[in-house]
Order: C-alpha cells, then structure tokens, then sequence
C-alpha cells in the first residue's frame, strides 16, 4: 500500500509540471492565508483573498507587506513588493472567486463554521475549481459532504510558517478524482513545494502524531514534571528537533492546538487523545502562544 502511495505521488508530480494555474482564492487571511497569498503572489500567480471584515483584509495586506520586507533582507533579488502585491485582490467579496482555477480554505478549526464555506464556493466558482481544505484535523472526506462537487476537493495541509516550509501534506480524500491531485501537485509546483500523498483520516499522518507528543508534553508541564524550557531542551538537544514540542504549539497557537486535539478525541472515542487541562486554561486566559506574546514561553520585547 504505501509503494503504491508512492509511485502514484511520484507519477502525479511529473504530470504537475504540465498543470499551469494562473489565479487562486485563498479564504482566511489569518497566518496561514497570508503565507499562501504572499507565496503565491511571488510565483506570479494572481490571488484574491477573503475575508469577513475589512479589519482584517488591512492587517492581512501590512502582515504580508512586513514579511515581505524582511525577506528582502536575506533575498534582495525575490522582486518589487509592490509589484508583489499587486497579484493579491484583497475582498470582502466571493464573487471575485469566479475565475479562479483553484481555491485553498483556510478558515478556523470549527466545523459549525468551516462547512459553511463550501454552498458559498458551489455557487460562484466554476465547475472545474479545485478546492483544497487546509485543515490540522478535520477529515477531507466529511468537509467533501457539503460540496456539491467532493471529487473537486482535496486536502493540503500547509505548515506554518508557509514561505519557509517547502513540504505539503497533501491528502486524498474518499471521492477526491485523480486529476484534483494532479492539479494540486501542479501548484505546489508553481509554489515551489513538495508534495506528500497520503490517505484521508483525521489528523491525517502529521498531527495525529504531533498532536499526541504536544500534549503529553503539556501533562509534563501540568503534572510539574518538568517546565517548558526543560522539555523543548530535551528535543532540541538529544533528538536534534529544531523546536521543542512547546515552542511549536506557540508557533502554531495554542487555540489551534487545543481544537486539534478535541477533533481527534471526537473523531476516535480514544481516551490518548483527551486534551490537557492545561491547554484550556491556557486557552482561556487568553495565552494563544507567539500570536499573543505568551504561551508556554513568553515573547514580550516591551
């Protein structure tokens, strides 16, 4: 099974290279949506990204306009930011989604919200669009249930943050066709990205397993086995880990974190997956990690 997985994802990234994508519609202009947008944009590739307020359409354009400059520290040579960010359409708006070739969903980690997001891109995106859920744990195959076209949608779960991450999780899910995984491996190619082709399941292969040891070590922390710095030390320095299992969930946020965990624990009635204490007191005390200044670490420069 898994050389099969293999040879298919190796199959379907030869044949991306044939795919040309010429726009996209990113929903979400949170940390991930701007990654997307602002990678996208630098591939010349035009973007309309949405959201629901235009508060946050402004501080998405000022997120990716910083990014951007801060790049051109380390790679004068990535082109004129404002020529960048000229191929992102910031709207309120989906009917600017019409033309789109392809559509990455990026909205919270809550399906009351999440599965309103795909009548509204039946509507107005043409029959061909390929969507993709970027999702840390909601299974592809239950957001392909309020689609009119499941064999369009396939799951691509981006890493944060996403112009430094060069690897996709891609995920097929039960009616996803083999050319929405064409395609998709087709723009991870104009992005500049790999793909991983793996089979649907909740938290699919990377949080099902990252999900699990961030906890844990959350119950160190709760049970005063040890304290953040001591365990993202141990990861750091005996296993070579670039970020300890804490420093990631603030990179990721704490939020995010916390809803991962509790869709796993729905998804598999399996106790392993009962979220620590700590994370929702976290949670509610407003700690969301690096976002917020504070989570398991502490980030004021003030």
């Amino acid at each position: 099974m898994n050389v099969s997985v293999t040879e298919r994802a190796a199959k379907q990234a030869q044949k991306a290279e044939n795919k040309t994508i010429k726009s996209i519609g990113v929903i979400g202009a949170g940390i991930m949506g701007c990654g997307i947008a602002q990678v996208a944009a630098q591939n010349g590739i035009n973007v309309v990204l949405i959201d629901r307020d235009e508060l946050s359409l402004e501080n998405a354009q000022e997120s990716i306009r910083q990014n951007l400059r801060q790049e051109r520290l380390f790679n004068p040579g990535r082109g004129k930011i404002s020529d960048i960010l000229e191929n992102i359409n910031l709207t309120l708006d989906y009917d600017a989604l019409r033309d789109v070739d392809f559509v990455v969903e990026n909205v919270t980690e809550d399906w009351d919200i999440k599965q309103k997001i795909y009548p509204k891109l039946d509507a107005v995106c043409r029959p061909d669009c390929v969507y993709a859920a970027n999702t840390s744990a909601i299974p592809i195959t239950q957001i392909g249930s309020v689609t009119k076209n499941p064999q369009n949608l396939i799951g691509m779960h981006f890493m944060n943050p996403v112009p430094m991450k060069n690897t996709v999780e891609v995920i097929r899910a039960h009616h996803t066709s083999e050319r929405s995984v064409e395609v998709a491996m087709g723009l991870l190619t104009a992005l500049g990205k790999t793909g991983i082709l793996v089979q649907d399941s909740p938290g699919f292969v990377s949080n099902r397993v990252l999900m699990l040891t961030v906890n844990e070590a959350a119950f160190l922390v709760h049970e005063r086995v040890a304290d953040a710095d001591a365990i993202d030390k141990i990861f750091r320095e005996c296993f070579g880990h670039k970020m300890g299992p804490l420093e990631t969930a603030d990179m990721i946020g704490i939020d995010t974190i916390l809803q991962s965990i509790e869709q796993l624990y729905i998804a598999f009635s399996d106790s392993k997956y009962r979220p620590c204490p700590l994370l929702k007191t976290l949670v509610n005390a407003g700690n969301l990690g690096k976002k917020t200044g504070r989570g398991f670490h502490d980030y004021y420069t003030g």
